[in-house]
């Protein structure tokens, strides 16, 4: 098949490396200039993804016109989600409008800012003419850096259209990655959205030089903030028990690898958020969201107190022990 990937950041090629050696031809759209002109000349960025090489045959451009005479069976959006909406305006009509698109897979996770939207909400603004069911979200326990490397990981592959996820399955599917399929989409959204946030708070308990006590019911109790949001927002309590909530909850709080835990470990050790911003490579999801879910909850009027807290120390320079101190004593309740 003939795939497209917006976006050449580290899950974007850790993915056309995967689809390639899968058999299928690959250009990747890359908005940096040093980045695409290094792609371009060596296939690889080890800024992003430290002693990985891209197959030959994936192709990289950022000229959108390139990618829509490329025609393109499926689109993947793998652009941070703060930016993903610009990005969509950017491109032409005739990308999207072609009779052999049979999808568009998002990759971020994250709510927008300033419109507390999710991702799927944000693709339908900006291409009200592409057709609801071919819009997709792939998420679950998945960093780059270790898809790249093949190392065994299983994903959920979300959407309306059960024929077309089945579909995708065998695209993506391989010796090293497996994927699942859910129709709950907003669910499979949130629950990678907002784990992220969960993930700055397990990093900032670390940071502090807390143990697995702490991290076991921060775990624990988040994933019950991350079902109550998605409740309310019409997602079936199940998806956040699979890949997409407790599973991805679980990598991205626990491992070297998250940008969002960093950002917290920094901020447990001391440090001020826009210090830890200005130095990191890549995006730290979870920053941004934050703020929009900490809104958005506050909207719909549904108690995220972890969020809250995280809230306060990223935004309101809160002292993150006093936070963990006010989680602790807040009014005992049945679990």
């Amino acid at each position: 098949m003939h795939i497209a990937i917006l976006g050449g950041g580290g899950w974007g090629l850790a993915l056309s490396s995967l689809l390639s050696e899968n058999g299928h031809q690959v250009l990747v759209w890359e908005y940096n200039p040093a980045y695409l002109q290094l792609l371009k000349e060596t296939h690889s960025n080890p800024h992003l993804l430290p002693g990985v090489t891209i197959p030959e045959q994936v192709c990289f451009t950022n000229d959108f016109n390139e990618v829509s005479t490329f025609s393109p069976e499926i689109i993947i959006l793998a652009t941070p989600t703060q930016f993903l909406r610009s990005t969509l305006h950017k491109t032409p009509v005739s990308l999207w409008n072609g009779q052999q698109l049979l999808a568009v897979v998002n990759v971020a996770k994250g709510i927008e800012e300033k419109t507390f939207k999710t991702l799927d909400a944000v693709i339908k603004d900006e291409l009200p003419f592409l057709p609801e069911s071919k819009i997709c979200a792939l998420s679950g326990p998945s960093h780059a850096e270790e898809v790249a490397r093949k190392i065994p990981t299983t994903v959920v592959i979300a959407g309306s259209n059960e024929n077309l996820l089945c579909q995708l399955q065998t695209v993506f599917s391989n010796a090293y990655f497996r994927v699942y399929r859910n129709l709950d989409l907003i669910g499979v959204e949130i629950g990678g959205a907002v784990k992220n946030i969960i993930a700055i708070s397990a990093g900032i308990i670390s940071g502090l030089g807390f143990g697995d006590n702490t991290i076991g019911a921060l775990l624990t109790r988040g994933i019950v903030e991350i079902q109550r949001l998605g409740v309310a927002l019409n997602a079936c309590p199940e998806t956040f028990l699979g890949l997409s909530g407790i599973g991805d909850l679980i990598t991205t709080a626990t491992s070297l690898h998250s940008r969002n835990r960093f950002v917290g470990w920094e901020i447990g050790k001391g440090r001020k958020l826009s210090e830890i911003l200005s130095k990191m490579e890549m995006v730290a999801e979870g920053v941004a969201t934050t703020r929009s879910v900490y809104l958005l909850a506050k909207k719909l009027q549904v108690e995220m107190p972890i969020v809250e807290k995280v809230y306060q120390v990223l935004y309101e320079d809160k002292d993150p022990r006093q936070a963990i101190i006010e989680l602790m004593t807040r009014d005992l309740k049945a679990e």
